[in-house]
């Protein structure tokens, strides 16, 4: 099963979403295309009413521990409430910045 496809099932299941996206965005870096090592979640639920921005990010990764654990490298969290996200979203998620963390090879040429 794609890494992907793990990431959004267990969402899904676990906060009912009103709006998910799972990104891969490794080929912005240095892994490349494929290596399913980079994602970005963008997820929308009213099980996030209430809560702080990092209580939402520990129960996001509580869901995905395995695959973080064994699987990726780097997951990047966008969590809103369906109010947040429709104020100040407009069902458009924030870009992701470029990648400054370099490759192997960047770092043999300096």
């Amino acid at each position: 099963m794609l890494i992907h496809t793990s990431i959004e099932q267990k969402l899904l299941s676990a906060f009912d979403p009103v709006f998910l996206d799972v990104i891969d965005e490794s080929h912005m870096h240095s892994s490349g295309p494929g290596a399913q090592s980079h994602f970005k979640v963008v997820i929308v639920t009213p099980a996030f009413d209430g809560m702080r921005l990092l209580q939402r990010h520990r129960a996001v990764n509580a869901i995905v521990a395995i695959e973080l654990a064994e699987k990726i490298h780097a997951l990047a969290l966008h969590t809103y409430t369906p109010s947040e996200w429709y104020e100040y979203y407009a069902e458009k998620p924030p870009a992701s910045p470029k990648c400054f963390g370099g490759s192997k090879r960047e770092k043999a040429s300096t």
